[in-house]
């Protein structure tokens, strides 16, 4: 396989990021169609890329048959375009989350499985230099014994960015702050706690941005099976996107994450700063400039006929994490989580 033939379903906003990514590996990969329900998004995005074509039909996915197809749509199509382009014979890396149900989650793993094609989801801020050597820090047991996690997010959604036809609700975004922004932090503590959770207390509000239906803040606890206690904050009715925080705290040092930098202490030995090295990327600043870590990693796999990294049963159990706040927001209980997905 000389050329990874790519294909985009979602021509919006975030696909800004990916054409930079994808004119930046014209030695791994080119575009061959693109396909959005709106045909000029489609064909400005084709327009980039020799050869490619672009549709507003997700069938031509079975003309074309890319090698890889990029999920960038709403949250409510993810099952529907990703068991598409698996049925098609295509393998998939899906943007987050990967659905906004465990029964979409668990029928879009199912597909994988029948067609024996791969299905990757995008959580980019693991590919981070310091959260990589801090999960290898872990696993040496250099903290100790892990006792509690905590990340803060604040950031500024004005109500513009509600605006369309599908951000705000639950029916199709399904949530508001936790599902599309604070994800990523709830991912990155699992990531780095490294076992399941085992219950969660929360609460969700909707504070200042009340013309919309789902949650613009929420907080909780929660606790991992290995009893560390994980003090959760997000809201998006801040005056800016301020620097999101997250700490992992051990009985012999801790962990600090601010943005992409990491700040490591063990206990008796000079403290020290992983910084990152990653390139600034086209499109919005709060997506990170990791996307073109995760991808190259998916493409290589795909090309050596190896696992692709994080399965998606692993995305399929922070889903589960987010929709248990969700669940003991709502109800004002505490959540016992279940064994299995």
């Amino acid at each position: 396989m000389s050329l990874l033939r790519i294909g985009i379903i979602g021509c919006g906003r975030i696909s800004v990021i990916y054409k930079e990514i994808l004119l930046g590996m014209a030695d791994k990969a080119i575009p061959v169609i693109a396909i959005d329900k709106d045909i000029e998004r489609a064909k400005d995005f084709a327009s980039y890329f020799s050869g490619c074509k672009y549709s507003t039909e997700i069938t031509d996915l079975e003309k074309i048959k890319p090698d890889v197809v990029h999920v960038l749509t709403p949250h409510f199509l993810h099952k529907e375009h990703v068991c598409k382009a698996l049925r098609a014979g295509c393998n998939v890396l899906t943007e987050k989350p990967i659905a906004i149900t465990m029964e979409d989650a668990r029928e879009m793993i199912s597909v994988a499985k029948e067609t024996g094609k791969k299905l990757g989801v995008i959580f980019q801020n693991r590919y981070i230099e310091g959260i990589q050597e801090v999960r290898k820090l872990i696993e040496k047991g250099a903290f100790g014994k892990i006792t509690g996690a905590w990340s803060h997010l604040a950031w500024h959604r004005p109500p513009s960015y509600y605006q369309c036809d599908w951000k705000g609700s639950w029916e199709k975004e399904g949530g508001g702050v936790v599902i599309d922004q604070a994800i990523h932090s709830i991912d990155l503590v699992k990531y780095l706690m490294g076992c399941p959770v085992s219950t969660i207390q929360a609460h969700i509000s909707r504070r200042v941005l009340t013309m919309i239906e789902v949650e613009d803040e929420a907080d909780a606890v929660i606790t991992f099976e290995n009893g560390a206690r994980y003090s959760f904050f997000a809201c998006n009715y801040f005056v800016k996107n301020s620097p999101i925080r997250i700490e992992i705290a051990g009985e012999k040092g801790n962990a600090v994450l601010t943005e992409d930098k990491v700040e490591v202490t063990i206990y008796g030995k000079e403290p020290y700063t992983i910084c990152s090295n990653a390139k600034e990327v086209k499109g919005e600043r709060y997506w990170g400039s990791y996307h073109a870590y995760q991808i190259k990693d998916y493409y290589n796999k795909i090309i050596e006929g190896k696992e692709v990294p994080f399965a998606p049963e692993d995305a399929a159990e922070t889903l589960a994490i987010v929709l248990g706040i969700y669940k003991s927001g709502k109800n004002s209980e505490c959540i016992v989580m279940p064994e299995k997905l």
